[in-house]
């Protein structure tokens, strides 16, 4: 999954990219609004961790650019300001959560977990699909109670699959999501073709279905029907 950062302080920024990348996220940043503005309009992120104080504009300008654009991104405000009203300014705008300075980085984490879980997977804890079933806590997968090893790329690929499931998903959208901005204008996938034939042979291998469907010239659909 794929996090976009939008934080001016250098050290606190590091920090909560390190951390999440630690975590097995693809974690993006940006330091002020304009370069805020240039990547929520040309790249998708699962979820945008945006301050409100920014230089040479507001976080909340952000928030209304994304709605304005239909994004699916949650969205989590983080602020010094400990202000009702900057909390519920950014809440009616959209944004599903609110941190005030300082905070833990595992809080961050824990709240990023419950967002992702409650837009893309009706709020559960572990993740099913037929017989797969995922543990995003542990990162484990079994399929039919057996243990799956994958690697972190596998592993990202197949939440995002069900997360996106019966939806086409193109090749830039998976390079983007799985490696970052600066992949998604990469002129060959050989990488992700790499990894979804590693992927689908595991699940084949411990007893699942063939659930990714090649659109070709497009992409691919995570389905079972």
């Amino acid at each position: 999954m794929k996090v976009l950062v939008i934080e001016d302080e250098p050290a606190l920024q590091t920090a909560i990219r390190q951390y999440l990348e630690q975590q097995g996220y693809i974690c993006e940043t940006a330091p002020d609004f304009p370069q805020a503005m240039a990547k929520v309009n040309d790249y998708d992120y699962d979820c945008i961790v945006a301050d409100i104080g920014l230089p040479q504009g507001n976080g909340l300008d952000i928030i209304k650019e994304l709605k304005a654009l239909e994004s699916e991104a949650g969205i989590i405000i983080i602020s010094a300001k400990d202000s009702l009203e900057d909390k519920l300014s950014g809440l009616d705008l959209g944004a599903d959560d609110y941190l005030t300075k300082p905070f833990h980085l595992s809080e961050l984490n824990a709240r990023i977990n419950a967002i992702l879980r409650r837009k893309h997977f009706d709020g559960n804890t572990n993740i099913h699909f037929n017989e797969i079933r995922i543990a995003p806590g542990s990162k484990a997968v079994f399929v039919k109670d057996t243990p799956l090893t994958l690697t972190s790329k596998e592993y990202q690929l197949l939440l995002y699959f069900i997360a996106n499931q019966r939806r086409v998903v193109t090749k830039t959208a998976l390079a983007g999501h799985l490696w970052g901005d600066a992949y998604d204008q990469a002129g060959s996938y050989d990488f992700i073709y790499s990894h979804i034939k590693n992927l689908r042979r595991k699940l084949l291998e411990a007893g699942g279905e063939d659930y990714i469907k090649t659109i070709y010239g497009t992409g691919y659909r995570w389905s079972d029907q």
